[in-house]
């Protein structure tokens, strides 16, 4: 990450409740064609939270997704910290208690593009997270309840960063998975696992654009925060310890200046 930081926009995008498993059997039949470069596949991992606020900021903090593999497993970025024993060579150390502060002060300009209402900046709760930024945009347009959710999201990233100078961090929270989703599934009337997946091609249809929108070379993860449940074991939602909840796709790749890689 020494020879990222500065050198590489960053992009890391989370795509809010999305499960494991569907995105694995979507990416595995071939459905995804825009998320993950020249169709690669979805590494397994563990969220360190059970819902969108506790995730965030532990990812904010450093602790993305785990491999859940047995570990310890080195992590990109960390805050300055005794005795972590995740913290190797390679690691991008930061003396700030969040990572966008951190690479602010990297001479990175850190900007959060909100999707559900923990960023919708209404409340001091929905404030918080979106905070950690230099600058913060939420729309309702780019709520849960917006069928074309993402497509606004992307057009904000597009005016903010039409005029930029040095390195971009842009974190963008892709709300489209989140319940709702059936109007995504022509004909449902309730939310269900095939909703959820149609969600995910939504989201597939669109994310190049935002691709595109970035400074090559540039790192790019991107990410579910939590899983969410269908009735599996009876359970609705998350906030719940089940490996629905806990086991979420994650993938990381540079985007090259002609070629995703």
């Amino acid at each position: 990450m020494h020879d990222v930081v500065g050198s590489h926009d960053i992009l890391l995008v989370t795509l809010d409740t999305l499960r494991y498993d569907v995105a694995a059997e979507m990416a595995e039949a071939g459905r995804l064609t825009g998320l993950l470069p020249h169709g690669g596949g979805w590494e397994r991992r563990h969220s360190p939270g059970s819902f969108t606020y506790a995730a965030h900021a532990a990812m904010f903090a450093g602790f993305l997704p785990t491999p859940v593999t047995p570990g310890p497993h080195p992590r990109l970025f960390a805050a300055t910290f005794p005795g972590s024993e995740t913290t190797a060579g390679g690691t991008w150390v930061f003396d700030a208690p969040d990572l966008p502060t951190g690479l602010a002060g990297a001479g990175y300009r850190t900007i959060c593009v909100g999707g559900v209402g923990f960023f919708n900046k209404r409340t001091p709760l929905g404030s918080a997270l979106p905070g950690l930024f230099a600058e913060s945009h939420w729309e309702p347009e780019f709520g849960v309840t917006n069928p074309a959710s993402l497509e606004r999201q992307i057009d904000r990233a597009a005016e903010v960063l039409a005029h930029r100078d040095g390195p971009v961090f842009l974190f963008v929270n892709v709300s489209a998975l989140h319940q709702p989703n059936h109007f995504y599934l022509p004909g449902a009337t309730g939310d269900s696992r095939e909703s959820h997946a149609a969600a995910l091609e939504y989201v597939d249809r669109h994310i190049g654009r935002l691709y595109d929108l970035m400074r090559r070379p540039c790192l790019v993860i991107v990410c579910s925060d939590h899983g969410t449940a269908y009735g599996e074991d009876g359970h609705v939602g998350h906030r719940i310890g089940h490996e629905v909840v806990w086991t979420v796709p994650y993938a990381e790749f540079i985007l090259e200046r002609h070629a995703a890689l």
